[in-house]
């Protein structure tokens, strides 16, 4: 071996320790609540509101709304189960009276997202509307959106497997106006006064609040006249976020012959109840990564809802 073949050997040798170096460098021990115990504390198995005022619930929500394809890098992954905010957000795009209204007539469009966690909805939902407000029960998700709003960016950690972490950063995307934003913490069960919105968005919502029928009763007076309710949810009831009486559905009647009583159906009810007409349904996956492989996958149910001129 030469030398010119002596010193490619040598460089060779050194790019792969180096590359080592890196990989390894990638990784960092987590100790104390950041350590990987257990399911995800924002799976459907979660412990009720609480599970939301953790640092690792944020972590796993900025990886769930702001994630790149990089969070399923797998050829065989459900890949049609990624960009979950922005298609909630075009749903509201797409049915949004308001937003074909060139006229200006009608005032400033507007939208309101009822549970927006840490705000990867809301931002989207500003490439279309020039007002949007994103709620949030949770101080520590709504402090999350606020640095994003701020920042635009937020540093966060994600499980590899184990105690291995990484750490990762969250990008609202350049093109977005984030000036269109704003967030507070707010009770979806008490809403306040505010005045009416094009579009409402929940979205995963429902089945996590304690009283649902609350949140519902409100919608009317939020929403503008033909303005629309978009309401997107996997109905997965547990007591730990709902009392069972106040589930939507998934229970059997009380009456005679214990009827099986569906979600879909019975929010069919209580919306026409409230003036709204359904006017377009389909099914909406999403994928929250628990960690390098191992992901929480649904198939949330999405119905839109206009308001009734006059209601």
């Amino acid at each position: 071996m030469d030398r010119s073949e002596l010193l490619l050997a040598f460089l060779a040798g050194a790019g792969a320790a180096l590359a080592a170096s890196c990989a390894a460098a990638r990784y960092f021990r987590a100790d104390g609540p950041t350590v990987a115990k257990g399911r995800s504390v924002t799976s459907s198995a979660g412990g009720g509101p609480a599970a939301y005022e953790t640092t690792r619930a944020v972590d796993e929500y900025l990886q769930f709304h702001y994630g790149d394809k990089d969070v399923l890098p797998y050829e065989r992954g459900p890949k049609d189960a990624l960009n979950f905010v922005q298609r909630c957000a075009l749903l509201c795009e797409k049915y949004c009276v308001g937003l074909q209204d060139f006229t200006g007539e009608n005032g400033e469009v507007t939208a309101l997202d009822v549970g927006c966690a840490v705000g990867g909805t809301t931002f989207e939902l500003a490439r279309s509307f020039p007002h949007v407000l994103g709620l949030d029960y949770s101080q520590k998700f709504v402090s999350a959106a606020k640095e994003m709003l701020l920042e635009g960016s937020m540093a966060y950690q994600t499980v590899v497997e184990g105690e291995l972490m990484e750490r990762r950063v969250a990008c609202v995307p350049d093109d977005i106006e984030r000036s269109r934003v704003r967030f507070m913490v707010g009770d979806a069960c008490a809403l306040p006064d505010l005045r009416p919105f094009d579009a409402i968005l929940a979205s995963n919502l429902i089945c996590r609040l304690p009283d649902p029928m609350s949140f519902f009763r409100s919608l009317p007076r939020l929403t503008k006249q033909g303005g629309i309710v978009v309401l997107i949810s996997p109905y997965s009831w547990l007591e730990a976020w709902t009392p069972k009486s106040q589930w939507l559905g998934g229970y059997w009647s009380k009456d005679e012959g214990a009827v099986a009583v569906r979600t879909a159906k019975r929010l069919q009810e209580v919306m026409d109840g409230l003036g709204f007409d359904l006017v377009h349904q389909e099914d909406v996956p999403f994928m929250i990564r628990e960690h390098a492989r191992k992901y929480q996958w649904g198939m949330s149910h999405g119905t839109v809802w206009k308001k009734r001129t006059g209601e």
